[in-house]
């Protein structure tokens, strides 16, 4: 028996995450309906993390019918119109096309780290930070490297800009992606116009046959249409034909961007911290920062605002193989225990180890980290012969190592006197209710929530955005989120415990001092 009806006012929104691609349709009070998805994974190819363009419409098609079946099984039908629809996916990286529409290399994802040259270069030029995974630093890296496709290029994008130019035809970003691609001027919403000119005048650049401004693309807003799924669209999405070209598209946004809608954190003196494969912080400023750093990369909210970014390559994956190994312990001793209970279990357990992890140190370096110099990584887990080895303080240890790195950039944060009122916190950590948030509040010193609105993430988010394209009414953003989205939704704050902050410290101090075995491991093994 059909449980919702279908009456054409749903949307649908996607979000291309690290590891796994997300399909969420909800209604016009925000709820979720149905949701499917598809998990996928990076692979190191030739030294380069890439994803085939052929997994994108596999995966996306998977998702989405996953999602059109449990529709049918709720409402009696399939989806054959919508809305509104929205693409977010993973941010930045280089997806360089010719004229054809041929792909002209790899995808190279926001994980590698290997521009460090041509990021170094830039940042100095604009006196802005160009961190290594931004557009314009792989696009200048492989200028030169004088790798041959460069000539060819005729459009550059990221994934999302990708997706939403198959279904559309529509060469254009949201402006929270594309300023991931290259420094957007707030005052105009565009792409930095001094910039565009500072780097078309490098010796490089200049025997090029194009003009970065022309191979960009278009930037927009949150609220501003962004074009219309097309009869090819349509099938890419669902090969059964029964969804309807014509669908509105608002612009797309990288999972940054949705991570602050779905958190309700685009206002200043608000932040999110994002934890999942990799982890990274958004706080909304109320005045720039008084110079560059390296550490803090300078984005915007989906409607152009300046954000401070801390973005840190490696979080969970290190955990998650750790528990993977506890999981093949209590299978060999026939432990009837779930997945989720173990990590629960572990989570739990983490909170009665020592504040400092009794001398325990881990490093979870699957990939450089950028905000710690460290051009490559190796996980690494040390200890001294006299340290508390103890399961409690094992796992602790495994939970502060997922925002370490996060720490070192806040701390500049904290230098300049940016104020945070709180951290709303969502992704893969905080899973286990609780723990992960308790253990950051004391890492960070600030309080941290969880929205209940947020449980479907960015997919969730970027269907938001969906729904205020054509619901927004000409309200802001702001205003749409706080009024209608958020108006009735409940969240759980934990404040800094001082023992958790004071334990935290010391331990930074161990896993600081040890940053300089970490980079000997990956240059020795």
């Amino acid at each position: 028996m059909a449980t919702y009806k279908l009456n054409g006012s749903e949307v649908l929104g996607v979000e291309f995450g690290s590891t796994r691609i997300k399909a969420v349709l909800i209604n016009s009070d925000f709820e979720t309906v149905a949701s499917g998805s598809f998990d996928w994974e990076n692979k190191l190819v030739n030294g380069v993390w890439t994803y085939d363009l052929a997994d994108v419409w596999h995966g996306l098609q998977t998702a989405y019918s996953s999602l059109n079946e449990e529709v049918k099984e709720k409402c009696g039908e399939y989806i054959t119109s919508l809305a509104s629809i929205g693409f977010s996916a993973m941010m930045h990286g280089y997806l360089p096309f010719d004229e054809n529409g041929n792909q002209l290399c790899e995808f190279r994802t926001w994980r590698n780290t290997i521009t460090s040259q041509a990021a170094s270069e830039l940042s100095t030029l604009f006196n802005f930070n160009i961190p290594q995974r931004w557009s314009i630093a792989h696009l200048y890296q492989a200028m030169l490297n004088g790798e041959e496709h460069i000539n060819n290029i005729s459009f550059l994008t990221t994934l999302a800009g990708y997706v939403h130019w198959q279904v559309t035809g529509e060469k254009v970003l949201g402006i929270g992606e594309a300023s991931g691609m290259f420094p957007i001027d707030s005052n105009i919403n565009d792409y930095d116009a001094e910039m565009l000119n500072l780097f078309g005048n490098l010796p490089a650049v200049k025997g090029v046959k194009w003009n970065i401004k022309d191979i960009l693309p278009k930037v927009l807003s949150a609220g501003e249409n962004a074009g219309f799924l097309t009869e090819q669209g349509a099938l890419l999405l669902d090969p059964s034909g029964r969804l309807k070209a014509g669908i509105p598209i608002c612009p797309p946004e990288g999972d940054a961007g949705t991570g602050m809608v779905a958190t309700n954190s685009i206002s200043a003196k608000t932040g999110n911290v994002s934890a999942g494969t990799s982890i990274f912080s958004m706080v909304v400023l109320e005045n720039k920062l008084s110079r560059l750093y390296e550490e803090i990369d300078m984005v915007t909210t989906p409607t152009g605002k300046p954000v401070a970014m801390v973005h840190c390559n490696n979080c969970c994956t290190d955990l998650d193989y750790w528990v993977k190994i506890f999981t093949e312990f209590a299978s060999l001793c026939s432990a009837d225990l779930t997945k989720p209970q173990i990590y629960d279990l572990l989570y739990n357990k983490a909170l009665s180890g020592d504040a400092d992890c009794g001398g325990l140190v881990n490093y979870n370096f699957f990939s450089g980290e950028p905000v710690v110099h460290a051009e490559d990584g190796r996980p690494l887990f040390m200890r001294a012969q006299n340290s508390k080895f103890t399961l409690a303080n094992f796992f602790r240890a495994q939970v502060y190592s997922t925002f370490s790195s996060l720490k070192i950039g806040m701390e500049i944060l904290e230098n300049e006197n940016v104020k945070i009122d709180c951290l709303m916190g969502h992704g893969g950590l905080f899973k286990t209710e609780y723990v992960g948030q308790r253990l950051m509040a004391g890492a960070l010193n600030t309080p941290v929530a969880v929205m209940e609105t947020a449980g479907e993430g960015g997919a969730w988010g970027i269907a938001v955005l969906a729904e205020y394209l054509v619901d927004g009414n000409g309200a802001s953003l702001e205003d749409y989120l706080n009024n209608r989205v958020f108006a009735k939704s409940k969240k759980t704050v934990v404040e800094p415990d001082e023992k958790d902050a004071q334990g935290f410290a010391e331990y930074m101090k161990l896993y600081k001092k040890g940053l300089a075995v970490q980079k000997s491991a990956f240059q020795n093994i």
